[in-house]
């Protein structure tokens, strides 16, 4: 298992790479990368991501074990940036290996749920003129709901 909150970007193909190459008894390895996303219409400059050192870190892998102990995983990929992004620019990767396909894209999409609307990160919408702190929106938390 392996958790990163980073500032630099990270390669997707490197990440994918030595992460599957390690996963050689496992029959699926489920791969999700997010990117920022522009505002309607366009117009988002930037994306701020804050969090607190140590703890974010720690809620991440705990919700990472709890996903093992869930779901037959072998193995499991978090990486998270922080900082100032821009439109287009990768924000985060969940990777996640299984002997079984459903293990290992239950268990991604649990993760991604739970990066999405429990992680403690603070996002700030950087507009022309503008910024804004990024709420919560009541379809992720019902999408974590479900697990």
């Amino acid at each position: 298992m392996r958790i990163s909150v980073q500032r630099e970007p990270f390669d997707l193909g490197a990440e994918a790479d030595s992460f599957a190459r390690g996963a050689t008894d496992m029959g699926a390895v489920v791969t999700f990368t997010g990117v920022v996303r522009d505002a309607p219409g366009g117009g988002l400059r930037a994306m701020e991501i804050e969090h607190y050192p140590g703890m974010t870190e720690k809620a991440i892998r705990t919700i990472a074990e709890e996903a093992q102990a869930r779901w037959s995983l072998g193995d499991v990929l978090v990486i998270h940036r922080y900082g100032s992004l821009v439109p287009g620019e990768r924000i985060m990767m969940v990777a996640t290996a299984a002997p079984h396909r459903k293990d290992a894209f239950e268990a991604a999409e649990y993760l991604m749920d739970y990066l999405k609307s429990r992680a403690p990160f603070w996002k700030k919408e950087i507009g022309a003129g503008e910024a804004g702190w990024v709420a919560a929106k009541d379809e992720d938390e019902a999408a974590l709901d479900r697990w």
